[in-house]
């Protein structure tokens, strides 16, 4: 089936046609006729899938030659991050180009006068990220009796973010004639909740997840112990001479803290996360493409919509929660047809890593080779650097009853400054809380924004002259 075999509009045909796509994929072939049909849709699919498509095109159809009145959008499509609500936003104006349409961003993050005074104008589509949707809601600043479709995308997410009670009042909030089109990667109770009480008789289309891997991307397993995974991540960095990369990890509060320890010892590196302001997200887009940064440290969430050729290695300095993370972590390197390699740090010893490695390796049906330090010509004295400041402090009271030890000591890989044991190593991994924003001026890493402006000691880095002076205010 070909797309002009949908009775979509002739001018997205002529559009689809100047950008050289033909063939949907199997969410699109689904998804577009009952679409169009104006039925609901359950959809069960992958990240990556075409499913953007496979909503905005029989939309844009149906939309077309309608008027959106002030501050009365016509469709909602709702998205867990402002990334992803971006990359949306860029389709609409793809798809639409010669249909007369408006369309708007409405995400956390940055100003919302302009986001409000387009709104004012009048939009036919508004993608927006839940909160500052329902907060502009409540401000009077949104009606919603012309509202004939909505899209709530990635749900799954949604419900992983805390944002289930927010879908859930859009869902009652909006005319309940509205088109409802629901996407998610799974199907748990809360999200199969919502489509009972929200849809009618929707059409239900699963996908099966992508469970492979790219071919072109060379796997390991690291095992090494927790406290030593920075020390480690360096040694590779220098070992491999690894000039870019991207670094996953499960927590905010974790991806910050290895930021500040990678700018210590003098990398050119940023940390993308939730809690960081959407103008410097975007600049440190800008900056890791234009090469201007080396290593980019993110969290899933704020990692979807990264698209960057150049990466060659990926870092998975945790091991994900949930499997299908693995495949779209890796999936950053090794792409228009170059190789890439991925390292995930294990430790062997800690029985929540192994049981996310073992879900991990049964999601992809492979097995991944398995790496020891030894295998890079590294000794587990030689990580000592990473130990955090308790352990420091009882290897320096130690050291002064058996001062024979003093010639003894082992440096730590040499890197561009080495004092790592300055930096406190994490002792929660959890990913914070959604609602978490509490500062307490006792912990220099309780607020990733501090972290990220570098506001707790803005002079720690001033002799690092390579550094870029955006990280430095």
């Amino acid at each position: 089936m070909q797309f002009q075999d949908f009775a979509l509009h002739t001018q997205i045909l002529s559009t689809l046609s100047d950008m050289n796509f033909t063939t949907p994929t199997p969410v699109q072939e689904q998804t577009i006729s009952p679409a169009l049909q104006g039925r609901d849709i359950l959809a069960i699919a992958q990240t990556g899938t075409g499913k953007t498509a496979a909503f905005l095109l029989p939309l844009l159809t149906r939309m077309a030659g309608g008027r959106a009145r002030a501050r009365m959008p016509r469709c909602i499509i709702l998205e867990p991050t402002r990334e992803l609500a971006g990359q949306v936003y860029d389709a609409c104006m793809s798809f639409a180009q010669g249909l007369n349409m408006n369309f708007a961003l409405l995400i956390g993050g940055t100003a919302s006068r302009p986001q409000e005074e387009k709104i004012d104008q009048g939009v036919d589509i508004l993608i927006a990220t839940p909160g500052r949707f329902i907060d502009q809601y409540e401000r009077g600043k949104l009606l919603l009796s012309d509202i004939q479709h909505l899209v709530i995308d990635e749900a799954d997410r949604m419900l992983d973010m805390g944002f289930i009670p927010d879908i859930e009042k859009v869902c009652s909030i909006t005319p309940f004639t509205k088109q409802t089109l629901l996407f998610s990667a799974t199907m748990p109770d809360d999200i199969a909740g919502i489509a009972e009480k929200f849809m009618s008789a929707p059409v239900r289309i699963e996908i099966a997840p992508e469970k492979t891997t790219n071919e072109n991307v060379t796997q390991y397993i690291v095992h090494v112990p927790e406290m030593q995974k920075r020390a480690l991540l360096r040694a590779i960095i220098a070992q491999e001479s690894i000039e870019n990369s991207i670094i996953f990890g499960n927590s905010k509060k974790g991806v910050g803290i290895l930021n500040e320890s990678m700018m210590k010892h003098g990398y050119l590196s940023a940390a993308l996360h939730g809690d960081i302001a959407q103008h410097l997200r975007t600049h440190v887009l800008e900056q890791f493409r234009e090469k201007k940064l080396s290593h980019l440290i993110a969290t899933d969430v704020a990692a979807r919509g990264i698209d960057v050729s150049h990466i060659g290695y990926v870092f998975n300095f945790d091991i994900p929660y949930h499997a299908e993370d693995y495949v779209h972590r890796i999936g950053r390197t090794g792409r228009g047809g170059k190789t890439g390699i991925s390292y995930s740090f294990v430790d062997n010893n800690d029985e929540k890593q192994m049981k996310s490695l073992d879900a991990v390796q049964k999601f992809i049906q492979t097995e991944i080779p398995v790496l020891n330090i030894s295998d890079f010509g590294i000794s587990a004295d030689m990580l000592s650097g990473g130990r955090d400041k308790k352990q420091e402090r009882i290897s320096k009271s130690s050291k002064k009853h058996d001062k024979s030890d003093k010639n003894n000591k082992t440096d730590i890989i040499p890197t561009p400054q080495s004092n790592d044991n300055k930096i406190a190593t994490p002792q929660d991994t959890k990913p914070v809380k959604q609602t978490d924003r509490k500062y307490d001026k006792k912990s220099s890493y309780n607020s990733q924004s501090e972290v990220q402006t570098l506001e707790n000691d803005p002079q720690s880095f001033a002799d690092c002259a390579e550094i870029p002076a955006f990280l430095l205010r």
